[in-house]
């Protein structure tokens, strides 16, 4: 039976501007867009184009500096500190360029962190950690650590880290980027794979065209707005 389709994430003429030595830079410049539960959407554009920049501000990393976002119908632009590290937390799960693990941490321990640290029972979160490792095919090296794990491992731990806690949906930055061209097409046939079976949401930022047109949709962006 498929899920039911709903707005999960609106933008409402979402600008951001960063003040630098030379004045004000607007990066962001009045971004309507609106994604569907259960989609896989490919965000292109080039260098510069606002893209990273906009999926820290889906991803509640920045507040826009005017304009609403909307994730299930609430406004997290308006949420207090707090609030927004809390809905960060349990509500949006991050895949970037660069995997981001704790050189100190073995697997099985860096995609459980998430949960630890939201409070989650240790035993709850080591169960679902290791649910996920085994199902991204890494049950032989939960306690390997990230300096033991070639790079699409290290990736594919990453993205069990960005699932654990369940999120509505998962934010990949440049994932393929740091990886060569067979793994990086692994990793985006994870992405779809999770997408079908799960109805997982992906909002995928990448210069890799061949593997944005897999997508449900591409946006693609220039000079701060949607072409």
């Amino acid at each position: 039976m498929s899920a039911v389709v709903h707005k999960l994430i609106e933008t409402a003429n979402v600008t951001k501007t960063f003040t630098t030595d030379a004045g004000d830079l607007q990066v962001l410049k009045g971004i309507n867009l609106t994604i569907e539960s259960g989609e896989m959407v490919g965000v292109i554009g080039a260098s510069g184009a606002g893209k990273s920049t906009l999926l820290h501000i889906l991803g509640a990393l920045d507040r826009p500096t005017s304009g609403k976002v909307l994730f299930s119908g609430k406004d997290i632009a308006s949420l207090d500190p707090d609030a927004l590290a809390t809905f960060r937390n349990t509500s949006i799960g991050f895949v970037f360029q660069f995997h981001h693990l704790l050189p100190e941490f073995n697997a099985l321990e860096n995609v459980m962190l998430p949960g630890l640290i939201s409070g989650a029972p240790f035993q709850d979160m080591e169960k679902r950690a290791k649910g996920l490792l085994d199902e991204l095919g890494l049950s032989g090296r939960l306690t390997h650590r990230p300096g033991e794990l070639s790079g699409g491992e290290q990736q594919r731990v990453a993205v069990a880290r960005a699932l654990v806690k369940n999120p509505g949906v998962v934010l990949a930055d440049e994932p393929t980027g740091n990886l060569d061209t067979a793994t990086g097409k692994d990793l985006f046939e994870l992405f779809i794979d999770l997408n079908e079976r799960k109805g997982i949401t992906f909002v995928v930022v990448t210069h890799n065209t061949s593997l944005s047109d897999r997508c449900h949709r591409v946006l693609e962006m220039a000079d701060g707005m949607m072409v």
